[in-house]
């Protein structure tokens, strides 16, 4: 594998505490890859940190969300040429040393997206039961839209290749995107697989979804992923 043709992306909205930790297990295990943290609009310490743990540094004006953030780090990579792009949040729940579980099928040729998933295997992973309620919907409901069995929705530890970056570059979900863009890659004809994963606990910061905004973030997505199956299925991505 050339890791140089990969870039992981770093979202992250003050998320000091734990940064620097997360990018230093990924130039670790990846230490020929490319790294760039999207700060979106952070009011800490975030762009500082990014910069002197030796990641590339693109900040947004103000809070985007994650995806803005993720698309302006698809944007990087469509325009720097990567191959693969690998989306790995910088609150440091992700492993970084499971990385290139996710980018062994996209290697192999058997997909074009690679997801984490919390849920594939047993683990000791335990989040929040609204949490866990969301995520199990959400993975029923687009595992009958899209015909294939998923289990993690809702994870931000995902990979994808070159036809994908060219594509989410120019149209990804802007607001809880994880979900939605799994039904996007699908209406484009791209091939999914879920990977089993071990998610950390937070290692700083806070999640952005309190109670309120889980249930605005249900009905939001809901409605996000009917809307994305009535636009009619898109020309496969080449």
């Amino acid at each position: 594998m050339d890791e140089s043709s990969v870039l992981i992306i770093i979202p992250a909205h003050n998320e000091a505490d734990a940064l620097a930790g997360v990018i230093g297990e990924v130039k670790s295990s990846l230490p020929a890859a490319g790294v760039v943290v999207v700060d979106d609009g952070s009011t800490d310490e975030t762009p500082r940190i990014a910069l002197e743990s030796g990641a590339e540094l693109l900040s947004l004006p103000y809070n985007l969300g994650i995806g803005s953030s993720m698309q302006t780090g698809f944007k990087l990579a469509a325009q720097k040429g990567y191959g693969i792009a690998v989306q790995v949040d910088g609150d440091g729940q992700h492993d970084p040393r499971e990385v290139r579980l996710l980018l062994e099928p996209i290697l192999r040729g058997e997909c074009d997206m690679t997801v984490g998933s919390r849920y594939l295997e047993k683990n000791d992973y335990s989040g929040s039961a609204g949490r866990r309620l969301g995520t199990a919907l959400f993975s029923r409901m687009l595992s009958l839209m899209v015909g294939q069995k998923l289990t993690d929705a809702t994870s931000g530890f995902r990979a994808i290749n070159r036809r994908l970056i060219e594509h989410f570059a120019h149209d990804y979900p802007r607001d809880y995107p994880e979900v939605e863009a799994l039904m996007v890659a699908h209406m484009a004809r791209c091939r999914i697989r879920e990977i089993p994963v071990r998610m950390r606990q937070r290692g700083g910061g806070r999640s952005s979804i309190n109670s309120f905004r889980s249930v605005y973030y249900m009905v939001k997505v809901l409605l996000a992923l009917l809307v994305v199956a009535t636009r009619g299925r898109a020309p496969k991505v080449s």
